[in-house]
């Protein structure tokens, strides 16, 4: 298939050849080499500690920027084994320097209080004093070098049970077929699921939950075995590291108290009669007595079968971005003009969608392009994280750029609810409407609701590991059912094999990371419609927010941004907003 250039991403602005490539990999090792003879000089000045931050910066940004083109070179095309191995080079080069700083972060805890204090008002380090302060935030929670060295030896031992879980799940475990639309047996997999499931005929969706979780529910003593260890990992490292709980340590690096997280939980619940309403309309289009769990996928109102050429996609989200203003549309215009993104779906491509990149290099997208309606929400979203990233880079010193996870996904929902807005203000296709009110309300279901389900059973689990329960798959079932049950409300007569849908979750092996997901949508649902007021202050927060990088505590960027997450204002105000989605979704179906 031959592709345009235009259609692809210029990974020659990075490195013009692979010699250049070749050239910048091989000054990695002496820029670490020259790092590392500040060990054991830390104290010496702040002077001398200043060059050794400058020192590690340097070797991690030349690391950046090569392990970036070799990734981008791999996924464009990952058949050719000669980008296979500049990834695997870059990977077994740093895995060799993985000491290489780890002495580092202890080296500056262990200068005494007084001195440190005089470092931190000094004129040399006065770039450096906010992430030296968060360092030293953490002095109480390190233990002694032997100790950490230890540690972090144990480390790929400790990552067995996640690297268990993966292997069962993603290359161990055999679906079997089930009957599709047409009749014929079809492979059941994980990427082919959700196509069932937003199957209109009910059968072929309740086929497919039931052969899926079946599966799952005879494994699950091995998956609870595998959970139990991953959330003792975090039990124990907590208590290690004297910190009240593995919540609080899982939230520390964000400098998230937990009342953040509770409170969102909290939120969610006081708004269930919400979700309940959708529950009810769900039912009602569906002509069911009750819902069941394999009935939340299917659209009410089947797509409009809109096809989109990139061009014209690009046109739309342009267009649907436009609140943002002048300045935001010339910076836009440069992912084009200089070919951030990789377009077309082809053989031995990576599949899925990212923004990557790193300082040096543009924000790259990836995309596997097919012309529908989902592909164009997918780059307005990934261009949300290019844009967040040029912003950052384009601000921010190196030190600073790199914004937090926490914050990752708030440009990119944000993009996507001013495209929903978009399309549904330049359309009188009652069907459409319906169907893009159908796309929202699913969107904040699955991302406030649903996450925040899982939320809470993570914590739930934590806690009983802490009181020294045991995490057996019984015990886990009845949990997690009780759970679906509360938040899925009594619309829903649910299959109790739901109760082993713990078991497939891979969210529940990184410690604490899912409420980002709610706290997230909660957040760009606030940004979106202060973008949409054309309010110019309101614009001006939004680009401190896509500027700010790591400038500040993530509540401080998005509280300068107009969001407070520190209370659970922002969530309530999403969930009503979902209100208000399907009260519209109803009335729309109702003069369909």
């Amino acid at each position: 298939m031959k592709i345009s250039a235009e259609q692809t991403w210029d990974l020659e602005a990075i490195y013009p050849d692979a010699d250049a490539w070749e050239e910048d990999f091989n000054r990695i090792k002496p820029l670490a080499e020259a790092f590392l003879a500040f060990r054991g000089r830390l104290a010496e000045s702040p002077a001398t500690l200043k060059q050794a931050i400058e020192a590690l910066d340097a070797f991690e940004r030349l690391g950046e920027k090569v392990y970036v083109y070799a990734h981008l070179r791999s996924d464009e095309n990952t058949a050719d084994n000669r980008n296979r191995a500049r990834v695997d080079r870059v990977e077994g080069l740093f895995a060799s320097l993985a000491e290489t700083s780890a002495w580092f972060d202890p080296e500056i805890m262990a200068i005494p209080d007084e001195r440190i204090k005089t470092f931190l008002d000094s004129p040399e380090l006065e770039l450096y004093r906010r992430s030296l302060i968060e360092l030293l935030r953490e002095k109480p929670h390190t233990l002694s070098e032997p100790e950490e060295r230890l540690l972090g030896t144990l480390g790929d031992v400790l990552a067995t049970p996640s690297k268990t879980f993966s292997i069962l799940n993603d290359a161990d475990l055999d679906f079997g077929k089930i009957k599709g639309e047409t009749g014929k047996s079809e492979l059941l997999t994980h990427g082919s699921y959700r196509r069932f499931l937003e199957s209109s005929d009910r059968e072929v969706r309740r086929r497919a939950f039931r052969k899926m979780f079946s599966t799952y529910s005879k494994f699950r003593n091995t998956f609870a075995s595998t959970l139990d260890g991953v959330v003792k990992k975090h039990v124990v490292g907590a208590r290690i590291r004297h910190y009240p709980s593995a919540l609080e340590q899982a939230l520390f690096s964000d400098n998230v108290p937990a009342e953040v997280y509770r409170n969102l939980i909290l939120a969610v619940h006081g708004k269930l009669d919400v979700f309940y309403d959708y529950m009810t309309l769900r039912r009602e289009v569906m002509k069911l007595d009750k819902l069941d769990m394999y009935d939340m996928y299917n659209p009410l109102v089947p797509s409009c079968r809109k096809a989109y050429t990139f061009a014209e996609a690009v046109e739309l989200v342009k267009q649907a971005l436009s609140p943002l203003g002048k300045e935001y549309a010339q910076h836009l215009e440069l992912a084009f003009s200089q070919r951030w993104v990789d377009v077309p779906e082809r053989k031995g491509k990576r599949s899925g969608a990212y923004s990557s990149g790193c300082y040096d290099t543009y924000p790259y997208l990836l995309l596997n392009y097919n012309d529908t309606l989902n592909d164009v929400f997918t780059l307005a979203h990934e261009l949300g994280h290019s844009m967040h990233s040029f912003y950052s880079n384009r601000t921010q010193p190196y030190h600073y750029a790199d914004y937090s996870i926490f914050v990752a996904e708030v440009a990119s929902t944000t993009n996507e609810i001013l495209l929903f807005n978009h399309l549904l203000n330049h359309t009188d296709d009652r069907d459409f409407r319906c169907y893009l009110l159908g796309h929202l309300a699913d969107e904040i279901r699955g991302t406030i609701y649903r996450q925040t389900m899982f939320a809470e059973f993570e914590l739930m689990i934590h806690e009983l590991a802490e009181q020294g329960v045991p995490l057996t798959a019984d015990l886990m079932n009845e949990k997690y059912y009780e759970l679906n049950k509360l938040y899925y409300g009594p619309e829903v007569d649910a299959d109790p094999l739901i109760g082993v849908e713990w078991a497939r979750i891979p969210h529940f092996y990184y410690n604490f990371y899912v409420y980002k997901y709610a706290t997230g949508m909660s957040a760009a649902v606030k940004l979106a419609g202060n973008l949409l007021s054309g309010d110019p202050a309101k614009r001006e927060a939004y680009f401190g927010f896509l500027k700010a990088g790591d400038s500040k505590d993530v509540l401080d960027i998005m509280r300068d941004a107009g969001v407070d997450l520190s209370t659970p204002a922002p969530v309530e105000a999403a969930l009503d907003y979902f209100g208000e989605t399907v009260r519209q979704l109803r009335r729309e179906l109702a003069v369909r």
